[in-house]
């Protein structure tokens, strides 16, 4: 029995070798264009790390990349996290906190694995005000040792990033008098 397939298999693999022959100039061509990428994506890496310590605007519309950051802290529950984003709207570090609700979170605590229901919360502030949100969160946060992750935005809606700007700087316990469009 398998002496009647092995033509097939045969006739199949010579299929594929001259498939593959037809198709491998093609395809030379697009994996010798693949391999200039790492070098483009370093010509990019090094440009715009010499940029760093004077970012641009983006296209005139006078926001600075990295000027805005966004923070990630999670609660235990919503009460906690509803708490603390009142706070910091209120005390004028972040102009908007987005609750995230039903998160599981699996992480490493005095070494064991453990697993929770948390509600992250999403906070938008001005990147020069995340040292005394840091400190404002770890003073009220439940945990003994609060999460706080801040990423800078590189890119967005203008009038949002500036917004963010307008409702942040300032004295504190003001309420707001911008309001997003």
């Amino acid at each position: 029995m398998s002496g009647g397939r092995a033509p097939g298999i045969l006739l199949g693999g010579v299929a594929v070798l001259l498939l593959s022959l037809l198709w491998m100039p093609a395809l030379l061509a697009v994996a010798s264009r693949l391999l200039l990428i790492p070098g483009a994506l370093f010509s990019m890496a090094s440009a715009s790390g010499s940029t760093r310590a004077h970012p641009p605007s983006l296209s005139g519309s006078g926001y600075v990349p990295g000027s805005v950051s966004i923070a990630f802290v999670t609660c235990p529950n919503e009460k906690a996290a509803k708490e603390i984003a009142r706070g910091v709207v209120e005390k004028r570090l972040a102009a908007c906190v987005n609750l995230i609700p039903q998160i599981t979170s699996i992480y490493v605590w005095k070494k064991k694995i453990e697993e929770d229901n948390e509600v992250l919360m999403m906070i938008k502030t001005q990147s020069t005000l995340v040292p005394a949100l840091t400190e404002f969160i770890r003073s009220v946060h439940p945990y003994e040792v609060a999460e706080v992750i801040a990423l800078p935005v590189e890119q967005g809606n203008a009038p949002y990033l500036h917004w963010v700007h307008q409702v942040t700087k300032g004295s504190f316990h003001h309420h707001p008098t911008v309001t997003p469009s």
